[in-house]
C-alpha cells in the first residue's frame, strides 16, 4: 500500500495516489471524507502487476479520513499519515493529512 502526495503550485489541491497490493482481489475501492464514502465514486484500476491504483485531486490543507474496500471488506492503509477512531464505524479510520 502506498499514498503518494504531489502539491500542485498553481492550484489549491493536492494529487493524491492511493494505490493498494491486491492480486487476489476483484474490486478495490478508496472511500473517505473526500467522496462521501462513496466506493462508486472510488473506484482503483487494476494493473497488471495486481496493484490498484488511482490519483485524486484533494484540497491542500485538509484532514481526510479514509479506508480501502477490498472485495467488500474494509481495510485501512499501513502508510497513513494517522489513525482516528470514528464512532460511527466502530473502528479506526486511516488519516491522511494534505
Amino acid at each position: 500500500m502506498a499514498l503518494k502526495k504531489q502539491f500542485v503550485k498553481t492550484k489549491p489541491v493536492c494529487k493524491v495516489t492511493f494505490s493498494i497490493d491486491a492480486k487476489e482481489a476483484s474490486a478495490v475501492a478508496v472511500v473517505g471524507d473526500f467522496n462521501n464514502w462513496n466506493a462508486q465514486e472510488g473506484t482503483l484500476s487494476k494493473l497488471k502487476n495486481g496493484t490498484f491504483k488511482a490519483t485524486y485531486d484533494l484540497v491542500k490543507d485538509a484532514i481526510y479520513e479514509f479506508k480501502y474496500v477490498i472485495d467488500g471488506s474494509y481495510v485501512n492503509d499501513p502508510e497513513a499519515d494517522s489513525y482516528q477512531w470514528n464512532d460511527f464505524a466502530g473502528s479506526e479510520n486511516s488519516v491522511l493529512v494534505v
